[in-house]
Parts: C-alpha cells; structure tokens; sequence
C-alpha cells in the first residue's frame, strides 16, 4: 500500500514558471500538488534564458537611447563587468531557495529530482544520492519539462562543445570574436547583447534571406540594418558546413558553404529548441518520445486513456514563450480542480483561444520587435479577407521628442469582413509595453469602430494607433 506522503490530488513534473502555475492554480481549487524538478526550481526563463538575457540587453537599449539625445553623453563604453554582475543579481546568484519558498507557501510539496512517468497516475523520483520514490497521483499528472536547444548535425559541431543559451547568459568573459547560427530570436538578441559587451568580430550565419521569419519581413530588414549599422556582420543564405576546434579552451573555426573560413573564439547556437521529453517515461504509457505531446484545449493529452496527463508550455508545442506557457498553466490548473469536483468538461474559461487567436512575443534588440496574432501571410493563408494599415512610427509627434533618429515601423493586419484586428507589428526602441494593447484587441476581437474611440495620449508613440486606424477607413 502506498505510503499517504506519497499521494497527491495532482503531480508537477517541471519547476518551471508553468509547472509552478499550474500547481498553484491546482492548490487554489482546493487540490493538493506536488512539483518535482531535479535542477534549479524557476526553471531555464529563471536563470538562462528571459530574465537574464533582459539584464544583458538593457544597457545596450538605454546606451542607444542616450545617443538619439542631444545634450546627453554616455561617459564611457558599457562597463561589462558591472553588467554581468547586475545579470547575476537578476537570477540570484543561481540560487532557487526564493523559488523553493515560494511553492512551499503555496502550499505544496517539492521534491528535488530526475522525475518521470512510471504508469498511469504514478512518477518514479530519482535522486542525485541514488534514493527512488514513487509518487501516486488522485487526479493528474502534469508534465511541464519544457525544452532544449536543438543543435544543428554540423559535421564537429557538438565536439566544439557550442554555446546555447544557457552559456550566452551566464558568461563571464565576453568573447571578442563570436559565430552565431540561426536568425531567431535567441540568436538575434544574443549577438547583440554579447556584441555590445565586447564581442567585437560578431559574425551571424543565416540559412534564409532574412530574420525573425516568423514576423512581418519588415521586421527582419530593420533589425539587420540595426545590426550592420553596429558592426554586426550578418551573412544571408550562409551555412556552417564543418566545425573545428582541437583543444577545449582554443578558438573555433567554423567553414560555410560559400568555401569562406571563419576564425572564432566562440560559437553560439540559436537555431530552435525541441521538446524536453527524453527519459521522461512516456514509453510506460504507450507514448513515443518522437515530438511535442498533443494535447486539447484543456492541455490535457489527447493519445492517453482517461485523460489523466496533461502537458503544458514548451513540452506541447503549442507556442515556446514562457508567459504562454504560463496562462496555459492557468487553464490546465483551473480544469484539473474543476473535473476533481466534478465540473463540467468544457466550462467557459477552460480552454485555451489566445494561442490561436493571439499570441504576443517581443524580441527585445535593438528596435525591438513586438507582435501579436497573425501576419500578413498568415492571415491570407488561413482564408481571412485581409486588409492592411501601415505607418511609418517616426511620423508621430511622440516619436519627435524620443530624440534624432528615433522611428520604426507599424502595421495592423485586419478581417475585413468582420472589421475585427487579426494581428498588428510594431518595430522601434522600447515598444514592449506597447505590446499589450494590441493584444487585448486581437484576443478580444474589439470592433475597429470602437478602438476608434480608445484615444491615445499626446504627445506619445501610441499615437500610431491613430494613424493606423485613419488607413482602415476610421
């Protein structure tokens, strides 16, 4: 008979920021929970990737600002020492004691170690010390694992041992000549960062003919041009085709399929992420470790029995980006708790629509580039009647007092067959926080007719929105 210690309403394996939602929105439906995680509890946003990479961007946003100011002076380079010790207060020192506290308070259990499937409603809890413990499940287990970077099978490229994100944000000496492969949005904000830093050779292969192909192609060109403006040398259509490097701490040499050679002290991968599922279990279920977990509406696994398992954030596929991942969380915790006590199947509020409707990312260089719902392209493709609105964000009177120099661009992506926005892009410094408005039209599906009347202030950058909405006939 199982121990009683060992029996909750609902298991956690992934410490995560969704890992953590879900148990706390399970403990708040009146369920206990149990989060198992055998690294650091906050997971890879936490300590590796979002928060740190942020802390490493920052001062390059705030040193541009500063340069579009007349009358301001930078009074010296960026201090990179200075930076990388603010990064490591940012992700405290790597220490999850905060994080650990946290989910205690929730309060739930946490158990530190290799977690996996071990049958329907069970996990086998492996230590680092060699202890097992099986964990029993009442009502779900919930796998929030994430994922890893993909590496390229570039002929010597996993035995140069490159850099991920997880290097690239916890480096402590910058690199002076750094390759990045890939064009998304690891790779962009990474060779910015480490370029403004000191990494002053920054060479980025990219397969394609442009960046962030998942924006508008707008997007991409402006922060190419940013790039070169900077020194960045950005080389379309280029792949790594062979990767040397003879002794672990000696530089790397990386040859493209144009028969160029490039010397480097450091390369760093930025070319995608896969699913963290390997030696999760899934095989004791009847499951294939073969790709994202399909999962419902709900997040719950739609190829197992009884509908028990849930998966949620990177691990299912659905959309990479920690705060979706995070309200998928919500709507996984929240329908586990409703079905323990018997809810309904489908109530409002238990389903997931913004990862279809609409998602918001920013990629935070230098314009950053913020986006939510569809393309253009996108659009088209799924059969909407599309019309769009663009302008050119230096035109507005706000954009005048950010300084010489500051502008983007913005453009709205519109159903006109129900006059409804379907996606909208916005590309210039410090257009994160602008981000939000455009989501709650998309998401909320507001009527042009009524954002009409949502007035932005003057004299702001939000006044593009005016403008936008003059091209849609308002």
């Amino acid at each position: 008979m199982a121990d009683s210690n060992d029996v909750f309403d609902v298991i956690v394996i992934g410490a995560g920021p969704v890992g953590l939602t879900v148990a706390a929105r399970a403990v708040r439906g009146g369920l206990t929970a149990v989060v198992v995680e055998d690294r650091l509890a906050g997971g890879e946003c936490e300590y590796y990737a979002c928060i740190p990479s942020k802390a490493l961007l920052w001062p390059m946003e705030l040193a541009a600002e500063v340069d579009r100011m007349p009358g301001l002076q930078l009074r010296g380079p960026i201090d990179t020492a200075a930076v990388l010790a603010r990064r490591d207060d940012t992700v405290s020192h790597r220490d999850d004691g905060h994080e650990v506290n946290l989910i205690e308070k929730l309060p739930a259990t946490f158990v530190r170690g290799r977690g996996r499937l071990a049958g329907p409603l069970r996990a086998e809890v492996s230590t680092d010390g060699g202890d097992r413990r099986v964990l029993r499940a009442r009502h779900a287990v919930v796998l929030a694992t994430g994922s890893i970077p993909a590496v390229p099978d570039v002929p010597g490229l996993r035995q140069a041992g490159p850099w991920t994100n997880r290097e690239a944000t916890s480096v402590q000496q910058v690199p002076k000549r750094l390759v990045v492969l890939g064009a998304g949005p690891v790779a962009c904000e990474m060779a910015q960062a480490l370029h403004s830093l000191g990494a002053e050779e920054t060479t980025m292969l990219v397969r394609g003919e442009r960046l962030l192909t998942h924006a508008e192609p707008f997007a991409g060109e402006l922060v190419a041009r940013s790039f070169r403006e900077t020194g960045i040398d950005v080389r379309f259509g280029r792949s790594a085709v062979r990767v040397e490097r003879t002794a672990p701490d000696g530089p790397v040499t990386v040859h493209t399929d144009d028969g160029a050679r490039i010397d480097a002290d450091e390369i760093l991968v930025g070319t995608g992420r896969r699913p963290a599922i390997d030696d999760i279990g899934l095989d004791t279920i009847g499951l294939r470790a073969d790709g994202p977990i399909t999962v419902d509406a709900s997040m719950r696994a739609t190829a197992v029995p009884d509908g028990w398992l849930y998966a949620v954030g990177d691990v299912n596929g659905r959309n990479l980006l920690t705060h979706m991942g995070k309200y998928q969380g919500r709507v996984c915790g929240d329908v586990i708790a409703a079905r323990a006590r018997g809810g309904p199947e489908d109530a409002p509020g238990l389903r997931d629509t913004a990862d279809d409707r609409g998602a918001p990312q920013v990629v935070f260089t230098e314009p950053q580039v913020s986006t939510v719902g569809r393309t253009e392209a996108r659009a088209r493709a799924d059969g909407f009647t599309v019309r769009t609105a663009e302008y050119d964000i230096g035109e507005v009177a706000g954009a005048l007092v950010r300084g010489v120099g500051y502008g983007g661009w913005a453009k709205l992506v519109v159903d006109e067959d129900r006059r409804v926005l379907l996606g909208a892009t916005f590309v210039a410094s410090d257009m994160a926080d602008m981000l939000h408005s455009a989501t709650i039209a998309v998401n909320a599906e507001v009527p042009l007719d009524q954002l009409w009347h949502a007035v932005p202030p003057f004299p702001t950058v939000s006044e593009v929105w005016l403008r936008l909405l003059e091209q849609c006939g308002l």
